[in-house]
Parts: C-alpha cells; sequence; structure tokens
C-alpha cells in the first residue's frame, strides 16, 4: 500500500524493505520536512518485529495505524508498557536506551507507522532478538 499522505503532509515513497519473515516496511520521505522520515511497516498475523533496541535519534514516534496488536516498550529505567491496538492510545514515543516490539495478534495483520527525527541511518535500532 503506497501512500501520498501521512497526517496531512506530502511524502515521496523511498524503497520497500523486507524487515524478517511476515514483517515489511515502506520507507518514505516527507516532501517539505527533512528533519524526519517515515516508515510504513506492516505486520502480519501471529508475527512480531524484531525486539529492537534504540541506540540513536532525538525522537521515534510510533504510531497505529489498523489492525490489532501490541506495542511493548521497555523503558531504560526497566519499566515495561505495554499498549493494546486498537485502543485509547494510537501515538507512543520511545527514547535512545528504550526497547520495543510490535506483535500482530487476533488473526489480524497489524500497520503501523514509525517516525524517526532525525531521519533513520543504520546504528539507530540494535536488533536484541
Amino acid at each position: 500500500m503506497k501512500i501520498e499522505y501521512f497526517n496531512n503532509e506530502a511524502v515521496r515513497f523511498i524503497e520497500t524493505s523486507q524487515v524478517k519473515t511476515g514483517v515489511v516496511c515502506d520507507v518514505y520521505s516527507f516532501v517539505e520536512d527533512d528533519t524526519k522520515d517515515l516508515g510504513i511497516v506492516i505486520v502480519v498475523k501471529g508475527e512480531s518485529t524484531p525486539k529492537q533496541k534504540v541506540l540513536a535519534g532525538v525522537k521515534t514516534e510510533e504510531i497505529f495505524i489498523s489492525g490489532c496488536g501490541t506495542l511493548e516498550i521497555k523503558r531504560a529505567s526497566g519499566v515495561i508498557e505495554i499498549y493494546d491496538f486498537p485502543g485509547d492510545v494510537i501515538t507512543v514515543s520511545v527514547q535512545v536506551g528504550d526497547v520495543m516490539q510490535w506483535k500482530a495478534v487476533d488473526g489480524e495483520d497489524l500497520c503501523f507507522g514509525e517516525v524517526c527525527y532525525p531521519p533513520y541511518k543504520d546504528g539507530r535500532f540494535e536488533v536484541i532478538e
């Protein structure tokens, strides 16, 4: 699913990346804002993203789009937060030192966005498992 706008901002498709079996990410740049970029991630039902530790960046926003799933974050402080989607929260910020993982549940694919400030570069995340 290619898009032209995200949250009313024009985006330009860059590439599709196979993260792992059952997880695909479409990468976009923002047409009028080079301080951030966007990944639209599809997680196939029953699958999960790799568990990733945030190593760099100013801010990373995880944004629920559709489907059913959970986002588990182990904060750098050791506190574990679990968000169920759909739910009351749509956007969750993760910071350097946090570990996160999305899971598609309830027999549905999950779609979420990830906005990275500044734009993603290799080394931003470390795969934990």
